[in-house]
């Protein structure tokens, strides 16, 4: 039997985040390597991800590796995965996500750039799938693992702008809603492919998260929207999600996405 803190403990596992160097990767590659996982954490930039390895490794006392990774490109991501397999002989766990926002140029569709549109679906899509290709063809020759990937709440509803707008912000591109529909949509048939080989596939779709950076009205707008009246705390309400799907109690889980947004998405 297994007892219930060894449900959640995740020793002797390496876990692979991408975009794991700030904000709400950051905090996933915290839990996991608070419950004693080895953890890889990749950056764009190679010093991001070496600051956040070299902190996440003191503080836990955990094997941490940094590397280098724009999913844009699938070389970058085959060779960033055979570092990661050489560093320790496996990958048990990978949390995609890496992504990006709306880039510098208005967000409207109607005044998109379709160059910022291709780049955003590439990143927050296509690069998804790059590493979900490459690391899950190790796990399914290694009959195991946990695939995790970061969608979100704009894949589920349409927004109201008229909340962004009132505070001087340019909002969401459709394109990141597309994008965030189709990881949702990935991970339900990638978990039909690979679950009979031994590798859960799931996805988590964060709500709106407050780390400083919003105008106070709009926090307060978005908590009104919401039935936990409030937006998500960075460094707090995102670990216990990943910690699950990540965790042997998760092991009869698969092919689903796990919706931490406060209700948001289901208030009208």
């Amino acid at each position: 039997m297994h007892s219930l803190p060894a449900l959640f403990r995740l020793d002797g596992k390496i876990a692979l985040i991408t975009g794991g160097a700030r904000d709400l990767g950051y905090d996933m590659a915290d839990a996991l390597a608070a419950a004693g996982a080895a953890v890889i954490i990749t950056s764009r930039t190679l010093a991001s991800a070496e600051r956040a390895a070299a902190k996440l490794g003191g503080q836990h006392k955990v094997d941490t590796l940094a590397l280098e990774l724009d999913q844009r490109e699938h070389a970058r991501v085959v060779t960033m995965v055979a570092a990661a397999l050489a560093w320790r002989g496996r990958i048990d766990i990978l949390v995609n996500n890496a992504g990006g926002g709306a880039g510098p140029g208005p967000a409207l569709l109607f005044e998109r750039d379709p160059a910022e549109v291709v780049d955003l679906v590439q990143n927050n899509l296509v690069g998804v799938l790059h590493c979900c290709q490459e690391v899950g063809r190790i796990m399914a020759q290694q009959g195991s693992g946990k695939i995790i990937n970061i969608a979100s709440v704009a894949g589920l509803v349409g927004r109201d702008r008229r909340m962004y707008a009132a505070h001087g912000m340019k909002g969401q591109p459709i394109d990141y809603a597309a994008a965030k529909a189709g990881v949702i949509g990935l991970t339900r048939d990638l978990a039909g492919l690979l679950s009979p080989l031994g590798v859960h596939v799931n996805a988590i779709s964060p709500g709106g998260f407050a780390r400083g950076n919003l105008p106070p009205g709009f926090v307060r707008d978005y908590g009104d929207r919401t039935p936990l009246g409030r937006m998500g705390r960075d460094g707090v309400d995102l670990k216990g999600a990943v910690l699950f799907l990540a965790a042997p109690a998760s092991d009869y889980v698969t092919g689903q996405n796990l919706v931490v947004d406060g209700g948001f998405s289901v208030w009208r």
